[in-house]
């Protein structure tokens, strides 16, 4: 293996770790390993904390095809509280407001699902890494200024519902690059008159690299241990 040269490296995000303490991680170790000070490490697309799943990683020259990596299609599983908002749409923020469920059935669920499929305009949540006037959303939503974000046009490719626990339920999505998942569950919340929010996100999917293809940070450095590593010349 040559790091310098460039690896395309495939992880399970951690649940509560940054996509950033992910690459953090990734580059100590390898740095460690080759004895330099610094060496290029990057990730093709960002992981909320509290999702987990399929985290590609590049190295050195191969940093280069983050941008070809980020625009793969990704599958994802979320898991939707209905009946209750949270500012950030996930479980970050505590919940601000509940709605009535009463109303909702499975068979409406379905048909609200199918009306996200295919090509659709999306307003990003306040807490992401959006630029507004060149300062990241989260950093202003946190301070509590007001966030105002131009809808984004992405598509859906694939949208199915896996279980229905009413007022839970668990759904996959296949989506383009720049899809907020917690985006689509205010969204879902919205067309099924209540409200709902994300408890559980996993990426399943990034083009073909899928989750069983995907090593757990924890076992990294004895995997390195057992590479046979071409030695960099600083």
């Amino acid at each position: 293996m040559n790091f310098k040269e460039g690896e395309v490296l495939y992880f399970d995000k951690p649940l509560r770790w940054t996509s950033f303490a992910v690459v953090n991680k990734i580059r100590y170790h390898i740095s460690r390993k080759l004895g330099v000070k610094k060496i290029k490490v990057g990730h093709a697309g960002t992981l909320d904390p509290l999702a987990t799943g399929v985290m590609i990683i590049c190295t050195g020259k191969a940093t280069k095809r983050i941008e070809e990596f980020q625009y793969h299609t990704k599958e994802y599983i979320a898991t939707l509280q209905l009946g209750a908002t949270t500012p950030s749409y996930d479980l970050e923020k505590e919940i601000d407001a509940t709605y009535p469920t009463e109303h909702i059935t499975r068979e409406m669920v379905e048909e609200v699902l199918q009306q996200f499929k295919g090509t659709i305009e999306q307003i990003p949540p306040a807490f992401s890494a959006c630029k507004v006037d060149g300062k990241r959303a989260y950093d202003l939503a946190r301070k509590g200024d007001e966030v105002e974000l131009k809808p984004k046009t992405l598509v859906i490719d694939e949208i199915e519902l896996l279980e229905c626990n009413l007022p839970e339920i668990k759904i996959r999505v296949v989506c383009s690059k720049g899809t907020y998942i917690r985006a689509l569950a205010r969204d879902i919340g919205e067309a099924l008159q209540s409200g709902a929010h994300l408890t559980g996100l996993i990426r399943t999917r990034v083009g073909e690299v899928r989750l069983e293809d995907c090593m757990q940070v924890e076992d990294f450095p004895e995997w390195l241990e057992q590479q046979e590593i071409e030695v960099i010349n600083e």
